[in-house]
């Protein structure tokens, strides 16, 4: 990780740092990578909101067989992610015990630390790409010869330039807004951060009270990239990150739209709020030396009912609704509402 580790959130200024490896797999293979089914692993966190835009994607989409998964645990230490969670601490598949492992093979020296949503190549166990902007816009667009009958158009090329504006604005302002407040080490520029999220989350309020969905009709990227940092934000933000001036469940467009994406399949199967709540609270030990874990809030009205398909709109477009979660895949009890 570097830079004192773990304990050093909150005790300097947050930058976020650029994706290194940014090779792409590509359905022609231009960078040396083609898409091919059985060949790479998707690794993950379930806690990482970043990574949790490549598990909504990768539902959606039906890629569970085409692209195998790894899960490391919510718990890091310095070294990186780890695959504690595997028998032996190993990743099954990779046969190594830290993401940092497959990164080292690819390159050693490099910048900006271990990072998830991450592809490795299985043959070689070298990280293919960390680049968590660009790796969901090329599952919807370069993968497609893999994609399952009736998978969703989650980048619409007429709609692609509405999308970038709307992600844009949510990713300096929501995605990394939270974190700049979170991790801020004096009050100005908390204060900025934190004004800025809410400012943000106001202006899309009125949007989405007219529209169910961000861009169009149907589900876009757009709406993962929100969802990644809603379903986060009453359990992690409002309190760890102190973006604490409303709760999500108190403004009724905005958790009425967060709760029709959970409970729409896809979204909220890859949910682990258990893994979510322990990673924040006993990973950043610059902003929580006790590493208590709170109680709340209650999960219960994740599930409750939501209206928004008053508003219209067709989740899936022409398309149709992913199939059950994969036996091996299933969310733990403890992380569902």
């Amino acid at each position: 990780m570097g830079g004192g580790g773990n304990s050093a959130y909150g005790q300097r200024t947050f930058k976020r740092s650029k994706s290194h490896f940014t090779d792409r797999i590509t359905a022609d293979g231009r960078d040396g990578w083609p898409v091919a089914a059985g060949r790479y692993r998707l690794v993950v966190c379930r806690a990482c909101p970043w990574a949790s835009r490549a598990l909504v994607s990768r539902r959606l989409l039906g890629l569970e067989d085409a692209l195998s998964l790894a899960v490391a645990d919510p718990i890091q230490d310095d070294r990186s992610w780890r695959f504690t969670l595997d028998p032996d601490g190993r990743d099954p598949v990779l046969g190594i015990r830290f993401l940092s492992e497959a990164y080292d093979r690819r390159e050693t020296g490099y910048p900006g630390g271990v990072s998830v949503p991450a592809i490795v190549d299985v043959p070689s166990g070298k990280l293919v790409t960390n680049d968590y902007q660009q790796l969901t816009l090329d599952l919807a667009t370069e993968w497609t010869a893999l994609h399952r009958s009736g998978a969703p158009d989650l980048y619409p090329y007429a709609l692609r330039d509405e999308i970038d504006t709307v992600m844009a604005d949510v990713y300096e302002d929501v995605n990394n807004g939270v974190y700049r407040a979170g991790f801020a080490t004096d009050q100005e520029e908390y204060e900025a951060a934190c004004a800025g999220v809410f400012q943000r989350l106001e202006l899309l309020t009125p949007r989405l009270a007219r529209q169910r969905y961000l861009v169009g009709d149907t589900i876009t990227e757009a709406d993962i990239r929100l969802f990644t940092t809603l379903v986060r934000f009453d359990a992690v933000y409002h309190g760890h990150f102190k973006c604490n001036r409303w709760k999500l469940t108190e403004n009724p467009v905005l958790w009425a739209y967060a709760r029709d994406l959970y409970q729409t399949p896809g979204f909220g199967d890859t949910v682990d709020f258990d893994h979510i709540e322990r990673h924040y609270y006993q990973v950043h030990t610059g902003i929580n030396p006790t590493r208590i874990v709170p109680l709340g809030p209650d999960l219960s009205g994740w599930l409750t009912p939501h209206h928004r398909q008053e508003l219209g709109g067709r989740p899936f477009g022409d398309g149709t609704p992913p199939g059950p979660v994969p036996a091996a895949e299933e969310v733990a009890a403890p992380g569902r509402p």
